[in-house]
């Protein structure tokens, strides 16, 4: 058993339908879960992309495409069957909010949202310009980002404007009220440190999400990476987040079975 006996739940898991994870089928999944004492699970494997907005090359590797995607939802409905009454297992997606494809995402959540029972929303992309960047791609892509705007801070400032329009965005009835690993600009941040200044501009995304009665993945996958070594979120951008009274749902943002449940007993 995890130590953390209060979690049990993870809320942010992936699939073998991830292209850029592993192939661990869903029983791998859910008897770690089992094992771990956890009463609910629920996938949320990556929605497909609204659009090629940036190298079709790079962008395969990210997102499923809608003919997989649909595999995955009838593989887990099967799975699902096979473990009733065992754990409460849930069907959701992530849901990559890229500014400028409102309409699209939108279009994709109408198609998809009556199989879902849970989601997230996150920001992995960001716009410079008429430029597409994705923020967690690589160190080197995220010195780059620091080069083209001029400092890390305004990456940061760049990642929590855009989540801030993801969080306010019409996105349909089906649009995830939970926002993922909101402070996943910080995963080079032992290569970028920084003491973000910008509180208002933080304190304003936390407001907005209590405002909408929204809730924030409390993300364990921070602490698992080498440049980064903190779940999201930490820091001011946390503490902002239990001063507000955010609602936190725990997920691993597991991309294997055995990082299932990861890191819930240090939080």
């Amino acid at each position: 058993m995890m130590k953390n006996s209060k979690v049990l739940r993870d809320g942010h898991m992936h699939s073998p339908y991830c292209p850029h994870g592993t192939k661990d089928p869903f029983e791998l999944y859910i008897k770690q879960a089992i094992e771990l004492g956890l009463e609910e699970i629920t996938f949320t494997e990556h929605m497909p992309l609204p659009g090629y907005f940036m190298d079709p090359e790079v962008l395969k590797y990210c997102n499923p495409t809608e003919e997989v995607i649909e595999q995955y939802f009838e593989e887990l409905e099967s799975v699902k069957r096979s473990y009733r009454g065992s754990i409460k297992i849930n069907t959701g997606l992530e849901v990559d909010y890229v500014e400028g494809y409102e309409e699209k995402i939108r279009g994709n959540l109408n198609k998809y949202g009556n199989k879902l029972e849970d989601g997230i929303l996150s920001v992995h992309v960001i716009k410079l310009e008429d430029e597409y960047h994705i923020v967690d791609a690589s160190v080197e892509e995220f010195g780059r980002l620091v080069r083209k705007l001029g400092s890390v801070e305004k990456v940061y400032d760049k990642y929590y404007e855009t989540l801030l329009k993801a969080i306010k965005a019409d996105l349909g009835n089906f649009k995830p009220k939970r926002i993922g690993h909101p402070t996943l600009v910080r995963i080079f941040n032992q290569e970028y440190p920084i003491e973000y200044s910008n509180i208002k501009l933080m304190e304003e995304v936390v407001k907005e999400i209590k405002i909408r009665n929204y809730e924030i993945d409390f993300n364990t996958a921070g602490h698992r990476k080498p440049y980064c070594k903190e779940v999201y979120p930490s820091g001011v951008f946390a503490e902002l987040v239990e001063a507000y009274g955010v609602k936190k749902v725990y997920g691993s943002d597991a991309h294997k079975a055995e990082d299932l449940g990861k890191s819930f007993d240090i939080v």
